[in-house]
């Protein structure tokens, strides 16, 4: 049984920092595509940031230079460290987790497990 576990979220002015962790619960952690996606009502999951088993990264056009995925393997922890956040990036995140190919622009339907999500709060 596999179980993600989001937290880090909250209310940050513009321009300010969050890190997000993700803590998996269930054997072969290292093995898998590890992503984060983040959804606002009315609107499909978008897929921002994805590492893969050998830590490879890649990441939404909308992210990129701002928002780092990184992940212990040894914790079973994947984190997202946002920088300069804007308005825009408010938003409920989630954790996610696929085997094999790994690429941000997946679409959620291919991703097998999820967290329950935290919200982020940019003002």
């Amino acid at each position: 049984h596999v179980q993600l576990v989001e937290s880090g979220g909250g209310s940050v002015q513009t321009g300010g920092s969050l890190r997000l962790s993700c803590s998996a619960i269930g054997e072969g952690f290292g093995r898998y595509c590890m992503a984060w996606f983040r959804q606002v009502p009315g609107k499909d999951r978008e897929g921002i940031a994805v590492i893969d088993k050998d830590g490879r990264t890649n990441y939404a056009d909308s992210v990129t230079g701002r928002f780092t995925i990184s992940r212990v393997n040894a914790n079973q922890t994947t984190y997202l460290r946002m920088n300069s956040l804007k308005p825009e990036d408010t938003a409920m995140y989630y954790c996610a987790r696929r085997n094999g190919f790994c690429n941000p622009a997946l679409p959620s339907k291919e991703f097998t497990y999820w967290g329950q999500g935290t919200q982020v709060t940019v003002s």
